[in-house]
């Protein structure tokens, strides 16, 4: 559009150029909103109002700070089937004992020591060793 046709042009002179108020046209600037001269002649309402507006605040630390992961060993394994063979409480599905990890707390199963009877056994996450020693010794790894 030509510099001629522009609505500035012919509004020349009228302060405002048709927006009534001037803090009605594209926001109202810092004026208002009481954030210009904070530190300055407007620092009793800082004070007053807003005592934390300076300094600085802290952060959220990344939740994966927290996340702890319950982990068992395969050796630990054996162990806890035997426990619970002897408190009665073991579930044998498919032909073997059962074993579900994740309601006993545990996350992980890890690949430490040995286990010599088959097991099934349900686990949100395992490692490749775990897994290979679990079906060495005739037994089964279940995740959802």
């Amino acid at each position: 559009m030509p510099h001629r046709l522009r609505k500035t042009r012919w509004m020349r002179g009228s302060r405002t150029h048709g927006y009534g108020a001037h803090d009605r046209h594209r926001g109202r600037g810092s004026r208002h909103y009481r954030r210009a001269g904070r530190h300055k002649h407007l620092w009793t309402y800082v004070v007053k109002y807003e005592p934390d507006y300076f300094g600085k605040h802290g952060f959220k630390p990344p939740r994966s700070k927290f996340l702890k992961v319950q982990a068992i060993n395969v050796g630990q394994l054996e162990e806890l089937v035997d426990k619970l063979e002897a408190e009665g409480k073991l579930e044998v599905r498919e032909g073997l004992p059962y074993v579900d990890l994740a309601a006993l707390g545990y996350d992980k199963l890890l690949g430490r020591g040995s286990i010599s009877r088959p097991v099934l056994v349900r686990v949100k996450a395992f490692t490749e060793l775990a897994e290979k020693k679990v079906s060495e010794a005739g037994g089964k790894i279940i995740t959802d």
